[in-house]
């Protein structure tokens, strides 16, 4: 059913009048004549008496002007909700995020907040290979992962920053007082790891391997400052992205950086890439996270670099 022609017809019963219909819906008469009969046609029934200029509903007119002001009424609702989740005054959005992750979140999270207040968000956690499964699958809209994922995982890349690696071991390790180390010089050392839930724990595997190490691992945990603790406990060397470090107490222990050559925590957001020819979506609300990240951490990023900030 044509919902101009019903607007039409509801405008008609409402003025009793097919002239000061037009006049209210700014047509002409001939117009709102046609469409109203267009409107009986689908109806399969008469809906109006007309009586020159003037017109009143029949039994079957007063249902449909009754129904009709119900549907106009949701329509004009669904229009008002559409534009206020483009103009991200409703909405909601769910965003993976690992727990390694999410310590670099606080900031973007506190502007999202003052920037769309009336969205609500929802942060999911789930180490970075869950996450991917989640936004593959199309349970997330969007999600943040540690870089590289697989080429053929079906999913968009947008990297939002990179991360020294740092060592942190007992205070009499081979190499304390160095402050940056090839990973060939972990060669022999007894590792403490993140368990291979974590995004991070297969870039090192592929770091080790790319260099020809067979790694020692002494021990792996979900846990960051357990592994610290555990690396203070003089049972090997912990490997853990620079957030994370400047965050721990390692006062008392060996800290040095991993060589950029060798090792890069690289940080990023996923979604789902556009399948064959069909252009690829993201909601308001999840274009307006990626330009708050954009902002927020791209200018966290420019701090640690010593970079102007524009």
């Amino acid at each position: 059913m044509d919902v101009r022609a019903l607007r039409y017809f509801v405008e008609t019963v409402r003025h009793a009048s097919f002239t000061k219909a037009a006049r209210a819906l700014f047509v002409t008469q001939s117009t709102v004549s046609k469409m109203i009969r267009q409107l009986e046609e689908e109806a399969g029934t008469q809906l109006l008496v007309r009586d020159g200029h003037t017109a009143r509903p029949t039994d079957t007119g007063r249902v449909m002007y009754q129904r009709g002001q119900q549907v106009l009424e949701a329509m004009r609702q669904l229009g008002e909700e559409i534009r206020e989740t483009s103009d991200l005054r409703r909405g909601e959005l769910e965003v993976g995020i690992p727990p390694m992750i999410n310590l670099l979140f606080t900031p973007v999270v506190k502007r999202f907040r003052e920037l769309h207040p009336a969205v609500r968000l929802t942060l999911r956690e789930g180490t970075g290979r869950a996450v991917e499964t989640l936004v593959g699958d199309g349970e997330l809209e969007v999600g943040a992962t540690i870089l590289p994922v697989a080429p053929d995982s079906g999913l968009e890349v947008r990297p939002f920053g990179s991360y020294p690696v740092w060592v942190v071991g007992p205070p009499d390790s081979p190499w304390a007082g160095k402050k940056s180390l090839p990973l060939t010089a972990l060669r022999d050392t007894r590792l403490l790891i993140p368990t291979d839930d974590f995004a991070m724990t297969r870039r090192l595997r592929q770091g080790f391997a790319a260099a020809g190490i067979e790694p020692r691992i002494a021990a792996q945990s979900a846990h960051w400052d357990f592994l610290v603790s555990l690396a203070s406990a003089g049972l090997g060397a912990a490997l853990l992205p620079e957030p994370l470090v400047q965050r721990m107490k390692t006062r008392g222990l060996s800290t040095a950086r991993l060589a950029r050559s060798a090792m890069q925590w690289e940080v990023g957001h996923i979604w789902r890439a556009p399948v064959s020819r069909a252009p690829g979506y993201l909601s308001h609300a999840a274009r307006a996270w990626l330009e708050v990240c954009d902002a927020v951490l791209g200018q966290t990023a420019r701090a640690r670099s010593g970079a102007p900030r524009i």
